[in-house]
């Protein structure tokens, strides 16, 4: 069985220097991260387009990329993370929503858990909040799904 890990998190990461971002990845995203996973990823700024980097640069797993429109529509930091991993990417998956809103992002969200059995989570620290990054993660748990929470 290929074990399928959605990877959310928050776009704020200026405030951690991206060497603490690697060994987090390496700790948390590294156990998990054989040649049988698969990774959804938002291909947002900020963790997203991190993690996607540690991942294409640092594992074998099959890597997919969902955004909500289309990925010309990510902002700069997103489209230049996605073009550099693009030989590691599996999927790219373009939900082509009509507006980049709430709604959007957290039909993108689910799309991911959906596809997913397991959701690793990198919150901004600090207490439970309603960012996407929870939301996530709380729709990974309704759905009966385990969830590993890094605060960051």
């Amino acid at each position: 069985m290929i074990r399928a890990v959605t990877i959310t998190g928050t776009r704020s990461t200026a405030h951690r220097d991206p060497a603490d971002y690697a060994e987090l990845f390496a700790d948390y995203l590294g156990p998990f991260a054989d040649p049988n996973a698969s990774f959804c990823i938002g291909g947002a700024t900020g963790i997203d387009s991190l993690a996607l980097l540690w991942l294409a640069g640092n594992a074998s797993s099959q890597i997919t990329v969902v955004v909500p429109g289309t990925v010309q529509q990510q902002p700069a930091e997103a489209q230049q993370a996605i073009t550099r991993s693009r030989n590691r990417i599996t999927e790219i998956v373009e939900l082509r929503a009509d507006q980049r809103d709430a709604p959007a992002f957290h039909a993108r969200n689910r799309w991911m858990v959906d596809h997913s059995n397991m959701v690793i989570g990198f919150p901004l620290a600090g207490p439970q909040g309603t960012s996407g990054t929870w939301q996530t993660i709380n729709y990974g748990t309704e759905q009966g799904k385990p969830h590993l929470i890094v605060p960051v």
